[in-house]
Formats: structure tokens, sequence, C-alpha cells
């Protein structure tokens, strides 16, 4: 699908604000679909999604990441920039800007500029339950999050949408206004449905059928392999785990393990060094691969985003925020 139908034709680019997309109105299911269709096009070889950038200075108190790609579906080229700042500090003291910008690869023609903060809040979780569709064991039924964070915050409706048949939902958080804000989510998604907040992790962790860790790097959670249950799918989206979950997990699964050898040395063992994996999940998704090949085993996956599901995502959102005359065209070629 080509883009004329959201490309401006006098050099203008559209400027999406924060406020733009928080407006838009967009199904769970849409965003899993979308998502998923990134993923369809990525292994049948008609999109490029190379490994991203990474800048971080030596006293790591902040990092910076540049993603470049191309959907082959939509003929659109994109690059996506990310900066964080204040990695050695609370949440409330951080700072973060994340940008996507889209070009129309039939007309040549700029499509927008957003901010990807929406999209990466809504993208990353619908890759996390897809890992959970097509991963978890048979009859899966309960879930664990361990983090109230931006991710945190939309994983069990994600999670509810791909495996309607969870009904023990658990949350480990050390935030009251993170796990406040987690029981709102879901309460709007998923009416009547709430989550059962967790102390005893080892507990919790042993019980979850599926667990996703999307705390920040200061969370006093580390789930080792030992806790978990055969069956178990442990899903790394930040930090909570322990490098064990990895290392000695039955199976491993990485949406990129060029990208996981980027940012998941923090999972790494004594020698600095991460296992190879056993499949990337494009492959799992067209259905060529297994997402598991028995009921026991313990399978680690690894979320680190691909930049094909951004750009699938925020040419959605580019498509309904013209549909509604939505952001600021700026000459900024002119």
């Amino acid at each position: 699908m080509a883009t004329q139908d959201t490309a401006p034709h006098d050099g203008t680019l559209r400027v999406l604000s924060t406020s733009d997309l928080a407006g838009i109105d967009i199904s769970l299911a849409d965003v899993v679909d979308t998502v998923e269709g990134a993923y369809r096009t990525l292994h049948a070889g008609l999109s490029d999604n190379p490994r991203k950038l990474t800048v971080k200075p030596q006293d790591g108190h902040s990092v910076s990441y540049a993603m470049l790609g191309r959907d082959g579906t939509r003929n659109v080229v994109a690059i996506k920039t990310s900066y964080k700042h204040g990695l050695d500090k609370g949440r409330d003291e951080q700072h973060y800007y994340t940008a996507l910008t889209l070009y129309d690869d039939v007309t040549g023609l700029p499509v927008a500029m957003m901010d990807c903060s929406r999209i990466g809040s809504l993208r990353t979780p619908a890759v996390s339950a897809l890992l959970a569709r097509e991963c978890a064991a048979p009859g899966a039924r309960s879930a664990l999050v361990i983090g109230t964070g931006t991710q945190g915050r939309l994983a069990l409706p994600f999670l509810l949408t791909t495996l309607p048949d969870l009904d023990r939902l658990m949350l480990f958080g050390t935030h009251a206004e993170g796990i406040a804000a987690v029981r709102a989510q879901l309460s709007t998604y998923f009416p009547g449905r709430d989550v059962e907040v967790v102390t005893d992790l080892r507990a919790a962790a042993a019980d979850a059928d599926v667990i996703v860790a999307t705390a920040g790097a200061h969370t006093p959670a580390a789930v080792e392999s030992t806790w978990l249950k055969p069956g178990a799918l442990s899903i790394l989206v930040g930090h909570g785990l322990a490098p064990s979950t990895l290392h000695q997990a039955d199976r491993v699964i990485a949406t990129s393990e060029a990208q996981m050898n980027v940012t998941g040395t923090d999972m790494a063992d004594s020698e600095g060094k991460l296992p190879a994996v056993d499949t990337e999940f494009p492959p799992v998704i067209a259905g060529l691969t297994a997402g598991r090949h028995s009921g026991k085993e313990r399978i680690f996956a690894y979320n680190s985003g691909l930049v094909v599901t951004d750009i699938a995502l925020g040419h959605r959102f580019a498509q309904l925020a013209l549909a509604q005359g939505l952001g600021t065209e700026v000459p900024l070629w002119q």
C-alpha cells in the first residue's frame, strides 16, 4: 500500500504532537494486527530493519538510539530516534524523548514527523502479547507483570487480547501511582477484570504461566530460573528477570538476536557472553518455526522492538490523524 493518501504534496512536513496522537482512538486488536503484519512483511523479505545504533557516555547517565527502516508493504522509509537522560536518577528526574519521521518511498515526499512515545507504549506490549500467543504453554491461565511504568500499564490488556482465557492476573510493582494506573488501564479495556498485586515475587513467579518483565533498572525484582514452573514463558522488555532465566532456558527466542546483543548486555554471564537464540520471532509469526516444542519447555523471549513495527504503527496513526485533520504542517524545507 503506497502512502499518497497521507503524504503532503507541497514539500511541507506534517508534525503530530503528543496531544494530537493522544486524541486518536485505536483498538488493541488493531494495534496487534498492525504489528503482526509488520513482522510478516519483514520475514517475507519485503522490509529492511538494520541493527540500531547506540551512543552512551562512560558514566551511563544517558543513552541514545537511532533506528532506520523500510516497510515494503506500505512503501515507507523512516527513522526513529530515542534519547533518555537521567538513568542514574529516579523515574521522576529522568527525561525521555523519541520521534519518528516517515517518508513516502513512492512519491519521495515526507509523510509526517511524530512523537513516538504513544506508538512505543502500544507497540511493545503488543509484541509481548504476540510472543505470549505463540510461545505460551497450551492452556496458559496465569500471568505476572513486573513493573508499572509505561510498558507495564498496557501489558495486561494486550495479553488478554491475545490470550483471553487468562484468569489470574498478577502485578508486582513498587510505585503506588503506577499500580493505580495499571488498574485503571485494565478497567478501561476490560471492565470487571482486576489485577492481584503481589508482594511475594517468588511465589507469584512459581504460579505464572507467562511473566512479562517491564520494570526500570532500579527495580528490586530479579526472578530466578529456579522459581519458574515447567512450561513457563518469561518475556523480557525492561528489567525484572535474573540472567539465569535466559541462560538456563530450554528455548530462547528474540525479536532480533542482533539487537539483543546490543541492548541485552545486562543479561550476560560472568564471562560477558549471551547465549545464541534458538529462533528469532519473525519466522515464528510466519508459522515456519515453532514457538515451543513441548508444554514443559521453559522459554525465554527477548522483546527489544523492531523499527519496522514502529513504522507500521506510525503510518497507521498518520492515516488516522489525517482523516481527523490533526497535526501542523511545517514548511521545513522551504
